[in-house]
């Protein structure tokens, strides 16, 4: 199979591998969509905490969909022809030598979990959260599904709740998705920080009460302005320690800035002395797998009465021969919301008669 690696000097390449192996409780799954994440560009330019220079090189990829074309002997809850969210590719020294893994969604194939193979409790948590999309739902736009069940556990996790006031920095599609969330689960403060009139379009669109164009204002004046005694939380979606430094003149006593966005590095050169007595710091850079599988049925529920609709939150399609030119159109910012994948269609697989398979 192909398979998009990142080298240790971050340059990208489509490399022929061996198709992935599976156990038998296991599925093998052909890709047929996966979204382009911030968290790729960071894993690009060695910037993600755990995959050092010396992990490289890795398989990029993890906000797929795939097909299951072969199923492992004790598998239960997946059928072929199943549509299932979050395959992974993990290293294999045996197949793969000292190839990395930074899940590897961008390959031909991968394989996913069945959670009803397992005795209780010895389900890696990875497999709940790779679950079975509806037929009602598209695969290809499925892909934007993970990041939206991310964004649904974590705003639960963060426990802000209605009589909140809530800031939002950034306007790309992790900040358009916190916002219209939040909108939907009735918070009535959600003020927007973006950089242009047309992201301020974007974000009132999708559920902001309030906007400041940080490049026409000052954004600790207008906030304060509209609630002085500070806000209950800030919310970098962007991973920037500009945000957090200015944040802490933002929030209230006992406030919390909460950094959803992975900063370029893992240090960080904090001010605290305009913040409050009492604060709160809580970085939020691996969700939790299970929360977000306990977080899809809203998301299905949205989408089906027509309060999401995934292609919102989507600007761009681009065929598994053209990833390279995808990620150039990414890193120079051309994508302007979410940018998907797409492999061949679902109903052009045929099983693969067992190649990859350990039982």
């Amino acid at each position: 199979m192909k398979t998009l690696i990142v080298n240790s000097d971050g340059s990208l390449e489509v490399k022929e591998i061996p198709i992935p192996r599976y156990n038998s409780k296991q599925a093998l799954v052909k890709m047929v969509s996966c979204g382009i994440c911030g968290t790729d560009s960071k894993l690009i330019h060695r910037g993600f905490k755990g995959f050092p220079k010396e992990a490289y090189p890795i398989m990029l990829g993890h906000e797929g969909v795939g097909r299951v074309v072969e199923i492992g002997s004790e598998v239960k809850g997946l059928k072929v022809g199943d549509h299932v969210l979050l395959p992974f590719n993990d290293p294999d020294k045996e197949l793969y030598g000292t190839l990395g893994s930074g899940w590897g969604a961008y390959s031909e194939y991968g394989v996913v979990n069945d959670p009803d193979a397992f005795e209780e409790g010895e389900a890696p948590e990875v497999a709940y959260a790779q679950q079975i999309v509806p037929e009602d739902i598209d695969p290809v736009d499925a892909a934007m599904i993970i990041t939206l069940r991310e964004v649904l556990s974590n705003i639960l996790y963060f426990g802000i709740r209605e009589k909140d006031s809530v800031v939002v920095y950034g306007s790309g599609p992790v900040a358009l998705t916190f916002i219209k969330f939040m909108s939907l689960l009735g918070i009535q403060q959600i003020i927007a920080v973006a950089r242009s009139e047309e992201k301020i379009k974007n974000v009132l669109e999708h559920g902001a009460t309030h906007t400041v164009n940080s490049r026409e204002l000052n954004v600790v004046e207008e906030i304060r302005k509209l609630i002085p005694e500070g806000v209950n939380y800030v919310l970098d979606a962007v991973g920037s320690a500009d945000i957090v430094n200015e944040a802490m003149e933002l929030i209230s006593d006992r406030g919390e800035i909460l950094c959803y966005g992975v900063p370029e590095k893992s240090q960080m050169l904090l001010d605290f002395s305009k913040a409050p007595y009492n604060w709160k710091l809580n970085f939020q850079q691996m969700p939790s797998k299970l929360e977000e599988s306990k977080a899809y049925d809203q998301i299905l529920s949205w989408i089906r009465s027509g309060k999401i609709d995934l292609k919102d939150y989507i600007s761009d399609y681009y065929s598994f021969d053209h990833i390279l030119e995808a990620f150039r159109d990414f890193a120079d910012h051309k994508i302007l919301k979410k940018g998907i994948i797409r492999y061949c269609s679902g109903a052009e697989v045929k099983p693969i008669g067992g190649i990859g398979a350990k039982e």
